[in-house]
């Protein structure tokens, strides 16, 4: 059973930094794209970042490009986002998924990603 837990979440300042992480285990992580989703509160779940399995690949969404960046160790079945210059806006529950989809860019849709972690929670005060 492959099982993602997130970590790394708090409460920050705006202009302030915070690196989430996502350990996988269970599953074979070097085989998986990863992603990085957030959920505000009365919204909607939206794609933030995601990266290809051997980590050739990155792709982040428009309101965080730039300030937030996405990588992994294969070694440590762990997927980061790097979060810097964080607003009040960027506060959600994020949530890592791993998805199966090894052609072309990591996926954006969410219905590509199969497992997923309980989320951590992001709160940037202004």
């Amino acid at each position: 059973q492959v099982q993602l837990e997130e970590s790394g979440g708090g409460l920050v300042q705006a202009g302030g930094s915070l690196r989430l992480a996502c350990v996988v285990s269970g599953g074979t992580f070097s085989s998986y794209a990863m992603g990085w989703f957030r959920q505000a509160p009365g919204k909607e779940r939206e794609f933030v970042a995601a990266i290809t399995w051997r980590g050739v690949m990155t792709d982040h969404s428009d309101s965080v490009k730039g300030r937030f960046t996405i990588s992994r160790d294969n070694a440590k079945n762990t997927v980061y986002l790097q979060m810097t210059s964080l607003k009040p806006e960027d506060t959600a529950v994020y949530f890592c998924g791993a998805s199966a989809y090894v052609h072309g860019p990591p996926p954006r849709f969410m219905g590509e990603y199969l497992h997923w972690g309980q989320g951590t929670r992001v709160t940037v005060s202004s």
